[in-house]
């Protein structure tokens, strides 16, 4: 089922459930036609009555312990897995997970970006599911520097950087841009 569809659902049983209470509240307080019928049959009925100062609690921490049960389906439900959601997450060796920022990754392959000879600046974005991220590498070049040296060192930086990730990316997009500017 798509997010859509999974939202959708949860939208109108949600409604249908407020429109319920709402009916079963007016009624309750006289406001609609039938006002004087008991919205309970009567076993249930004599049961709420004999639980008199209980029975509304029992109700509302039920109530409450379902809303808390629906939120976590509703969580669990929406989640989409492997997804870059500012954190990288691979599982170890069956111990546990490891979770770096995606920040600290672009940061470490700018790093690595700027080491290259000629190179004034560098701008990464990574975004995609964990086991293929896409990736967006801008460089700054100075006039001076050789266009070749410097396809090599990105294509080896990238190469270093799939490599400590540990996946490959999907998509490699790689702007050049040389700095006219003086400096």
């Amino acid at each position: 089922m798509s997010n859509a569809a999974h939202r959708l659902l949860w939208t109108v049983l949600a409604l249908l459930l407020v429109a319920a209470g709402g009916a079963a509240s007016a009624v309750g307080a006289g406001r609609l036609p039938g006002g004087g019928v008991p919205v309970l049959a009567a076993g249930p009925l004599s049961w709420w009555r004999a639980g008199a100062p209980w029975s509304a609690l029992a109700v509302a921490v039920g109530g409450l312990l379902l809303a808390l049960l629906g939120q976590r389906l509703l969580a669990a439900g929406l989640r989409v897995p492997d997804r870059l959601g500012g954190t990288l997450a691979h599982p170890g060796d069956g111990a546990g997970r490891t979770r770096v920022a995606s920040g600290v990754l672009t940061g470490a392959l700018e790093r690595d970006l700027l080491r290259a000879p000629g190179v004034r600046q560098a701008r990464v974005v990574l975004t995609g599911p964990v086991t293929g991220p896409d990736v967006w590498v801008e460089v700054r070049l100075s006039p001076s520097a050789g266009l070749d040296a410097a396809r090599a060192h990105v294509d080896a930086a990238v190469r270093r950087f799939a490599a400590t990730v540990g996946c490959r990316p999907a998509h490699l997009d790689v702007t050049v841009l040389v700095d006219e500017t003086a400096g």
